[in-house]
């Protein structure tokens, strides 16, 4: 049996997670080691607030863990390998010496627009599709970079994606790992590589981007000093994963066959179709269907939803209210209110900031011509009856668009806890549902290591067969 460490981070938390894999048939056993929380932080630059994320913590909260995942080893046990997989687009930027230049920004800082601005009046979102084939999101990558201090961007000498950044800080390598580069919209989508001249005749310094790494590589071994924070030994290799962490996710997605969707379900909804290449239609830009990297070469053929984000800032926004409101509770009132309730666009650009969530949901009713619901049951059954229509839409539109065949739903992460949200996308989506594994990123994290040590081998599919759990919640039409 190899350990191994799965350092998984969101964009609302983090965790530490302690994975023993077995020879194949007996599957990967978990134990978390080390939670913490992940919030971006507000700082004062430029006469206005800025949304950042408070890297060193997390850095220091993921030493914490590695140091607890030690501390539960069995006797004759040793951690085999380490992995990092986190949120996309995200970057800090290292200077000549390999120091940190400022703090990374949060994808939610409003500065990404003028980058949007700047980028397409170079190079139009058609064009940029053709070559990398991502959907637009107006905070991708290459449009943070558009919208960076010129100073600092010229006083890079690399850009870390937050999971390489994490894992240069642990090792000393400068690495990208390739699922999440190619999220930056600076990949190349049918070569896998980076894309150079793209970047320079937008201005940006192609100097910046690493060299690429795939799921499986080793990026390298413990730096001294963290093998004495952690207490594991230096030898302890740092191996490269499906580091967007629905990358990681797709991995442990159940599947028997290809005819499936998945939805990837937390902060953020991934929902999409697994292909062995990308597509690059005018239909399919048309839909803001994104190509993105998946482990074994995959495409991970997807849209973004906005997630349970909208429901998290709601209880969020209550809670500041001075009335907080009990999760669980309040989803079971929800499962009692009448159907035909008011259905918004989860995606509408308003939903996208941290802030009063419930008041804009009533401004999308207004708009819509619906009315707003009257109490906070209600409110919530709207967002999740918004959050079934949008799954129901990408999967159909994935499956023409790709000409893949869907007959089973596949629903991964936290939200495969979500009873209702489950319930109410079989009904919208006209298929059956499959809810689990609630752990999907943190297992396919820990299986792509253990390949990459030799304790399993096969692909995907065997991968898969490895980590398919017995019992899934079934949710039908």
């Amino acid at each position: 049996m190899s350990v191994h460490v799965a350092v998984d981070l969101g964009a609302s938390s983090g965790r530490v997670m302690l994975a023993r894999v077995g020879p194949a048939g007996d599957g990967v056993r978990l134990e978390e080691v080390h939670r913490f929380g992940n919030e971006p932080v507000t700082l004062w630059e430029n006469g206005s607030g800025a949304l950042h994320w408070d890297v060193v913590r997390l850095f220091a909260e993921v030493l914490s863990g590695l140091r607890a995942a030690g501390e539960r080893l069995r006797d004759g046990e040793r951690v085999d390998s380490i992995g990092i997989d986190s949120w996309a687009v995200d970057y800090g930027l290292l200077d000549g010496s390999g120091a940190l230049l400022g703090t990374p920004y949060c994808y939610r800082d409003e500065r990404t627009a003028r980058g949007v601005e700047a980028v397409h009046a170079v190079v139009p979102h058609a064009d940029l599709y053709a070559r990398n084939g991502l959907q637009f999101l107006p905070f991708n990558t290459l449009y943070q970079l558009a919208a960076e201090d010129p100073a600092r961007l010229a006083a890079a000498r690399a850009m870390l994606l937050v999971p390489d950044l994490l894992g240069y800080w642990l090792t000393g390598a400068v690495r990208a790992e390739a699922t999440n580069a190619s999220t930056t919209g600076l990949l190349d989508v049918r070569t896998g590589e980076w894309d150079v001249a793209l970047a320079e005749r937008l201005g940006l310094p192609a100097a910046v981007l690493p060299p690429l790494v795939r799921p499986g590589e080793t990026v390298g071994t413990l730096l001294p000093h963290v093998a004495e924070a952690t207490g594991l030994p230096a030898s302890t290799p740092v191996v490269a994963v499906g580091s967007h962490d629905t990358a990681s996710a797709v991995v442990a997605v159940p599947a028997t066959g290809e005819n499936f969707a998945y939805v990837s379900s937390g902060t953020w909804s991934l929902v999409g179709v697994e292909l062995a290449a990308p597509v690059l239609t005018d239909a399919s830009r048309a839909a803001n269907f994104t190509n993105e990297g998946g482990v074994d070469g995959r495409v991970r053929y997807l849209r973004n939803v906005m997630g349970l984000w909208v429901l998290s800032e709601s209880l969020r926004t209550w809670d500041r209210q001075g009335s907080p409101t009990d999760l669980g509770r309040i989803l079971t009132a929800a499962a009692e209110v009448p159907d035909g309730g008011p259905v918004v666009d989860v995606d509408d650009p308003s939903l996208l900031p941290p802030g009063e969530m419930p008041a804009r949901l009533e401004k999308l009713c207004a708009a819509t011509g619906q009315p707003f619901p009257g109490d906070r049951p209600a409110v919530v059954r709207c967002i999740l009856d918004s959050l079934a229509a949008a799954y129901a839409r990408a999967v159909d539109d994935a499956a023409r668009l790709s000409g893949r065949e869907v007959d089973v739903v596949h629903v991964v992460g936290g939200g495969s806890l979500n009873t209702l949200l489950c319930r109410l996308t079989a009904r919208a989506t006209g298929r059956p549902v499959l809810a689990g594994p609630v752990e999907a990123t943190a297992l396919g994290n820990a299986l792509v290591q253990a390949r990459a040590v030799g304790a399993v081998t096969g692909f995907l599919e065997g991968l898969r067969a490895t980590l398919r759990p017995e019992h899934l919640a079934r949710y039908l039409p």
